[in-house]
């Protein structure tokens, strides 16, 4: 080890300094001898060079520590002295000195030797020589360990010890047995020991966890009862995230309740009682209303989604009692959620008409009373419209009550009708500007030219040509482009005269069997009728182009403010009226009264002012009640599927009245 070595240097150096210092006293004494027989200067010139001959060999060998063991005015100052005095430089040194006085000069040898021995000075002229002696404190300090890994700890096989390990151990040295090395533990005991340390860890950091979890729990379980104090559970109520996932999953929570199945039934039991009243045609399946949105409120428009069939929309005016909500709204309501509605879309007017679009089932369009036109989509996150009309001249200046969607999937357009006659085309992709804008006039009105328009319909396969009834009880056909013959605009030759009173609602026969009735079309009125036509010039014209209604139906009691076909019976439609009354007409049984007439809500009646079939069977229908509520009721099977020589008997029907057989201007009277 370099311990070691260094140690050996070192006591080798005290020993050759011990034989100079031995050599150097033993010279001294025998000087000191002979000049107390002759005089200083007499001494030969090796004599006196001696000294410093030795003190450069000590110098040499030891170094400083020599030096400083010397101390100041020795070693090689006397040299030069000696030099300056053979010279003859002239100085203080130079000039002659009594005789020295020996001194006791310290011995450096080591032992029992070490004393102090008389010295005689060689040189008379040199100041006499001080000796002293210091002491130097050795520290061994060992190396730091270095920590390495040998085979023994890496491998797994028993550590062997080497030839030269076994032949320097002995029997007796460490206490070792069967010479498993200078003090290795072997590789099992090492792994032994690691995992006796690993299994203690992680004893510790397990039971460390374990209090920390409970610890945790007991402080959750501690805020937990306390609660939050009253800021910070006003932040959390308020807050947007909050209200969006308590909105979303309390309507699942509802929709789940709304669910009239039942989740309980027992399939072992029959009971002749449980079975549907049969005779039954109408059943009332619910009303939608929300107590927030529809007080004070009149549904103005009902539609069905084309895409879900569960899905309806609703249209509602202004109430005038609640001045800090929105004038008109339009509500999407959900078959299995009775006390909400899916959405809630707010318009800055009464919203008097409402319509989804069936080519982007996620939009709908609505018309307001100021004019504009809407556009709301249900991905939204904000209750108020994407788009809308401006209001300015370009467009709607006066109230829209009727909106209609012709067209393809690449080609389709809104065609909205104001009570000035205007008619309007529009693309849903920019409302900014009409596409087409068309003044419908009169020459014939006496006081103003304008055509007041309160109804709008398009037969089911024409998307040119489109009938309007109108504030004075007329209804006209009109064109959107120019034709052969024929400008666009009201078309001056026909004339369906037929009510006495504006017309509320015009609806075309759906194209739907066997045989084409979609010349047919129905109209209601503040008449107290409902009145059935046919398109053209030939089915029951009069003089003058006037064109005459081919039946009549004066059973209701009040205004009938909606008509509709039904979606699969060729024979079969629905009115509503002020009454509160909804009637079934099947023009195949009878032409007189209806076959189904039921009033909603008997105990409260109030007026009844839209009628939607929904888009699938037929057999839901939706009906916008005067106090903001909307009914469902379900047509029974047998009501609403056409037999088999329905198509046909129903084109007898309709070509009878208007070859004015006997009896047909009898008809519904």
């Amino acid at each position: 080890m370099s311990s070691e070595r260094r140690r050996a240097e070192l006591a080798e150096k005290r020993a050759k300094l011990a034989e100079l210092k031995a050599a150097r006293a033993e010279r001294a004494s025998a000087l000191s001898s002979a000049a107390s027989s002759r005089p200083a200067s007499t001494l030969p010139l090796e004599e006196r060079s001696t000294t410093a001959e030795v003190d450069d060999i000590m110098q040499r060998a030891l170094g400083n520590e020599y030096r400083r063991s010397i101390g100041p005015g020795s070693g090689s100052g006397r040299t030069s002295r000696a030099s300056e005095q053979e010279e003859g430089s002239v100085g203080p040194l130079a000039s002659p000195a009594p005789a020295a006085q020996p001194s006791t000069v310290p011995s450096t040898t080591e032992g029992s030797d070490r004393g102090s021995v008389p010295v005689q000075m060689v040189d008379a002229y040199t100041s006499p020589m001080t000796l002293t002696s210091s002491s130097i404190e050795l520290y061994d300090l060992p190396p730091r360990q270095k920590v390495t890994y040998d085979k023994s700890i890496q491998t797994s096989e028993p550590y062997a010890p080497s030839t030269h390990d076994r032949a320097s151990s002995t029997p007796d040295s460490s206490g070792l047995a069967n010479g498993g090395g200078a003090g290795r533990e072997t590789a099992e005991e090492m792994r032994a020991r690691l995992m006796a340390e690993f299994e203690e860890e992680r004893r510790v950091l397990d039971a460390a966890i374990a209090e920390e979890t409970a610890r945790a729990a007991q402080e959750a379980e501690e805020a937990r009862v306390r609660g939050l104090d009253a800021p910070a559970l006003g932040a959390v109520l308020t807050s947007p995230t909050f209200l969006e996932f308590l909105g979303s999953s309390s309507k699942i929570v509802q929709r789940a309740l709304s669910d009239s199945y039942d989740y309980l039934r027992d399939y072992t039991v029959t009971s002749s009682g449980e079975k549907e009243s049969e005779g039954q045609k109408v059943r009332l399946l619910g009303s939608w209303y929300e107590e927030r949105w529809g007080r004070g409120r009149s549904v103005t428009g009902v539609q069905w989604s084309p895409k879900f069939p569960e899905l309806f929309v609703a249209s509602y005016n202004k109430n005038p009692m609640a001045v800090n909500e929105p004038d008109g709204i339009a509500c999407v309501w959900n078959l299995h959620l009775l006390e909400r509605p899916e959405f809630v879309f707010h318009s800055q007017s009464d919203v008097l008409s409402v319509s989804f679009t069936p080519f982007h089932p996620n939009l709908l369009v609505g018309g307001t009373y100021s004019g504009q036109i809407l556009l709301w989509d249900t991905r939204s996150r904000h209750p108020n419209p994407v788009l809308k009309t401006p209001l300015s001249a370009s467009g709607h200046t006066h109230p829209v009550y009727s909106l209609s969607m012709v067209g393809t999937q690449n080609a389709h357009n809104l065609i909205s009708a104001s009570t000035d006659g205007t008619v309007c085309g529009w693309t849903l992709d920019m409302l900014a500007k009409p596409q087409e804008s068309i003044e419908l006039t009169h020459p014939a009105h006496n006081k103003t030219d304008e055509v007041s328009i309160t109804a709008l319909g398009f037969p089911a396969t024409e998307t040119a040509t489109f009938w309007v009834g109108t504030e004075e009880g007329n209804v006209y056909a009109a064109n959107r482009y120019d034709r052969a013959g024929a400008k666009a605009g009201l078309v001056q030759s026909e004339l369906y005269r037929g009510h006495s009173g504006p017309v509320t609602g015009i609806d075309f026969h759906p194209v739907e069997g066997p045989v084409d009735l979609s010349d047919l079309f129905l109209t209601s009125g503040v008449d107290w009728t409902v009145k059935l036509w046919r398109t053209g010039v030939g089915a029951g014209s009069g003089k003058g182009g006037v064109v005459s209604p081919l039946m009549s139906f004066e059973e209701a009691d009040d205004y009938v403010y909606d008509a509709k076909w039904h979606p699969k019976h060729p024979a079969m439609f629905g009115t509503v009226d002020g009454s509160g009354k909804f009637d079934l007409w099947n023009l195949n049984v009878d032409t007189e009264v209806p076959v189904v007439s039921t009033s909603v809500a008997p105990s409260a009646p109030r007026g009844l002012n839209k009628l939607a079939w929904d888009r699938g069977e037929g057999r839901r229908a939706a009906i916008g009640s005067s106090d903001g509520k909307v009914y469902v009721y379900e047509i029974s099977q047998e009501l609403a599927t056409p037999r088999e020589g329905d198509w046909e008997q129903m084109r007898k029907q309709c070509s009878a009245a208007a070859a004015g057989a006997p009896g047909s201007e009898l008809m519904g009277r």
